[in-house]
């Protein structure tokens, strides 16, 4: 059988070689039989076609599939087609007599499409089979010899020849076989003797079906025949056969054909129910059922013209009689196409990449498009949009082609999906979309760009060595090589010294690092030329100017300028001891080499022996008086004054000021100077010493209160004699600040005059002065040369003693005389010092 199979393929491989290309070029068809081994030989694509071997691999040669799995491959090598998958034919195309399987061989370079049909034929490697073991029929013995009684048919997958071709009953006494023909061989069971259920109720008779294969392949099934009585009128149908169309969209439960068999019996004999018989096959059942009763005919499954486009139904009759006779119909089922499948759009060929400076015309993509219905559904038109840069070509029959139409530019477009649209001339039409992606390669027609025209970066002197103080960045519309950039700096001279010496760059990054410590006093701002260039061939290049700028560091401390030190960093100033208020003492003045905050000085007073007497500006640096100075304050003040700048951290410089207070009676207080020159004088040791004034000051008072009866006593004994020496020591009575301001037009107040005010203006005060001169050394006390009687208060009369040296004279006695009263109180304990308290009454 082997040997008869070969034969066969090889006189079909002959035969269609020489009849295929006789009648279309570019056709192959071969014949093969199913089930061959994988890798079996079905023919030589590359002589069939006369092409070189050779050419198969440089022209890209291919199978195109068609919608079916791909059973069969080529070896590019020697140009064989061989089977690829197991090849089953009742798989693939179950009953259908013609099996082929439809191919595509494509060629590249110029582009080529073969069509390539293998055939498939059947092996008789299937036995005919009945659906059950054992058939069971009830025949009435009342039956007649010569009526009939179809049974079931066997079922065989192969087709032709190696299908079910006769049917053979082993022999018996009362039943032969007769096999009609239709669509198919069905075993009709006749009656050759009349039955008598009293000899033999029951027949078992063997029923063999065979096929035409070689060797021949056979199926047997066991029928019991059951004898019964009665009943002798079988269901009749009005025809044997029906004819219904029906559309493939009918939903289920939809009426297909009502039939209507009569039966001539009465009673329960003559009660009909309709089902379907054996010979309906099992798709067939799947698709519709029978109500019983009624004979109505319904569709029970989903239609599919696609898939089946008719249905053969065996109806079959059966009474109610206890023998049931049964009669039989058939009805043929056309099942109508509509337009229920959308185009189906398969890729063939595709160049997922193309580069932006690709040929007009050139293909970018090969497709086909196909629709499972028929007729117009069948037919189908593909579009893309207008928008694209592409067009469709379909000169080719069932294949499109898309091509480039316009010029592409990656930057703008880097890809592209490209959406098939393909439609059925259906009504409604239906539409398929498949969307091809494309790229599109990048080539070097973009020089690099910098983000900024122009860079400035700021970097703070005293930098490290090698620290990154700025970064540029520069991007490439282009991609991969073309956008790979390189980073330098063009040479150019920074104060007659190479650029190189100052920044480099990251050739990758564009990072500048610091070659060098930058010093904002010597170089404060300088500009370079920064060049990016691609790695794409040709290379393309852009420059851009960085302006470098030098921050200043706080890494000057100010620097004193005025007043100039004499001893290291202390200067020697005077100060006047009768000096107003807001009197400017010094100015100090101080410089620092840094900008900005860094460089805006401030001053403020570190130390001083009084820390209340003076007061300084910390913008202009000028020192001023806070009050005036008091005769108990220090003849020599020193002060100790910071010039820092505003800079983090902060600098300093300082300057040590001795200021000796001049004018007064210095000698009498020189120990309080002294005291007040230690430069350890604190806070503390003041207060201490304002403690002991105040015991003094009290002790003072009272010792003032004596005095001061005493001399009233001796007023009023000798105030004639007082009047003509125009000497007076007064004690005022002031109720009010307008008072002191009348007896000061009045008066000649020396310019050293100081009052001590204290209480309410209702307070008597004894005025005490301390004048000093500049050539004075000791201290004098000194009364005012008015003479005024307690019986004529109106008489006032001001003149000083400078002006009238005569009336001094006279008034010497007088002013000893209380001085020396004054002095022989405190001689013991105090030495002179100038002062003047107010002494409350």
């Amino acid at each position: 059988m082997r040997c008869n199979i070969y034969s066969l393929l090889k006189w079909q491989l002959l035969y269609c070689t020489f009849s295929s290309w006789n009648l279309v070029l570019g056709q192959i068809r071969y014949t093969i039989p199913e089930e061959l081994q994988l890798g079996a030989f079905v023919g030589n694509i590359a002589e069939d076609l006369g092409l070189d071997v050779k050419q198969l691999s440089a022209r890209s040669f291919r199978l195109v599939p068609g919608p079916r799995k791909q059973y069969v491959d080529i070896n590019l090598d020697t140009g064989i087609l061989f089977v690829k998958e197991k090849i089953d034919r009742e798989e693939i195309c179950g009953p259908t007599l013609s099996c082929v399987l439809s191919l595509g061989g494509l060629l590249e370079n110029p582009l080529k499409l073969y069509k390539v049909t293998v055939e498939i034929l059947d092996v008789n490697d299937n036995a005919p089979s009945f659906p059950k073991r054992q058939f069971h029929l009830q025949i009435s013995e009342r039956s007649i010899p010569g009526m009939y009684f179809p049974l079931e048919t066997a079922h065989d997958l192969d087709v032709g020849t190696n299908s079910v071709q006769k049917y053979e009953l082993v022999p018996n006494n009362y039943f032969v076989l007769d096999v009609r023909t239709g669509e198919g061989k069905l075993p009709v069971l006749v009656l050759q003797n009349s039955l008598d259920r009293e000899t033999d109720s029951s027949h078992n008779l063997t029923l063999i079906a065979k096929d035409g294969g070689i060797p021949a392949r056979s199926g047997t099934v066991q029928i019991i025949i059951i004898v019964k009585d009665t009943n002798d009128n079988a269901p009749i149908f009005f025809q044997t056969e029906y004819r219904v169309s029906l559309l493939e969209t009918a939903p289920t439960r939809t009426q297909v054909i009502i039939l209507n068999a009569t039966d001539s019996d009465d009673g329960l004999n003559g009660e009909i129910s309709y089902s379907l018989s054996s010979h309906t096959s099992a798709p067939a059942r799947k698709m519709f059922r029978v109500d019983a009763k009624t004979g109505e005919i319904l569709v029970k499954g989903k239609l599919d013209y696609e898939e089946s486009n008719n249905f053969e139904l065996s109806i079959q009759a059966i009474d109610g009689g206890p023998d049931s006779m049964s009669g039989h119909c058939v009805v043929l089922v056309n099942i109508i196409d509509v337009n229920d499948n959308p185009p189906v759009v398969m890729l063939t060929s595709l160049s997922r990449t193309v580069s932006e400076d690709v040929a007009l015309g050139s293909v970018v993509a090969l497709f086909s498009a196909a629709d499972k219905d028929s007729g117009r559904n069948g037919q189908v038109q593909c579009q893309i949009s207008n928008e694209l840069p592409f067009r469709l070509d379909s000169s080719l029959e069932n294949f499109y082609g898309i091509l480039v139409h316009q010029a592409l530019d990656r930057e703008n477009v880097s890809n592209y999906g490209i959406t098939i649209t393909c439609t059925d001339a259906g009504n409604p039409p239906l539409t398929s979309e498949k969307t091809v992606r494309v790229d599109v390669s990048d080539i070097n027609d973009n020089a690099p760009l910098f983000t900024q025209s122009l860079y400035t970066a700021h970097v703070e002197e005293n930098n490290i060595i090698g620290v990154s103080i700025f970064s540029i960045t520069a991007f490439d519309p282009d991609i991969g090589l073309n956008a790979q950039l390189t980073y330098s700096i063009l040479e150019t001279q920074v104060l007659n010294v190479s650029v190189s010496t100052y920044v480099t760059v990251n050739s990758e990054t564009g990072v500048i690092f610091a070659q060098r410590s930058f010093d904002y006093e010597k170089l404060k701002n300088f500009q370079i030329q920064v060049q990016v260039v691609d790695s794409g061939t040709p290379p393309l290049t852009s420059n851009v100017s960085v302006n470098i700028i030098i921050l200043d560091h706080n890494d000057n401390a100010p620097v004193i300028v005025q007043p100039l030190a004499q001893f290291g960093s202390t200067a020697f100033e005077t100060l006047s001891r009768f000096a107003e208020p807001g009197y400017l003492v010094a100015k100090i003045s101080a410089t620092d080499s840094d900008a900005g905050q860094n460089a805006r000085i401030t001053y403020l007073i570190f130390q001083a022996t009084q820390h209340n007497l003076f007061t300084i500006s910390p913008d202009t640096g000028q020192i001023w008086t806070i009050r005036r100075v008091a005769n108990t304050d220090a003849s020599k003040q020193r002060l100790v004054i910071i010039a820092k700048d505003n800079g983090k951290p902060s600098l300093s410089a300082t300057v040590t000021i001795i200021l000796s207070v001049v004018g007064g009676d210095t000698a009498t207080f020189s120990s309080v100077s002294g005291s007040f020159e230690d430069p350890t004088f604190t806070p503390d040791l003041g207060l201490s010493l304002v403690i002991v004034f105040g015991g003094i000051s009290i002790i003072f008072l009272v010792v003032l209160i004596i005095l001061a009866v005493m001399i009233h006593r001796s007023r009023n004994i000798t105030s004639s004699q007082h009047c003509s020496l125009r000497l007076c020591c007064c004690a005022e009575r002031r109720h009010s600040l307008n008072g002191i301001q009348k007896a000061s037009r009045n008066l000649q107040i020396p310019p050293n005059y100081v009052e001590v005010f204290g209480g309410d203006p209702l307070s008597q005060r004894f005025r005490y002065e301390s004048c000093s001169t500049l050539q004075s050394t000791k201290g004098e006390i000194i009364h005012p040369n008015i003479c005024r009687s307690y019986t004529d208060s109106n008489y006032v009369q001001n003149e000083t003693i400078r002006k009238e040296n005569t009336r001094a004279i006279n008034s010497e006695n007088c002013s000893n005389t209380l001085k020396n009263k004054v002095r022989g109180l405190f001689n013991e304990e105090y030495e002179p010092r100038s002062f003047e308290l107010d002494v409350w009454q």
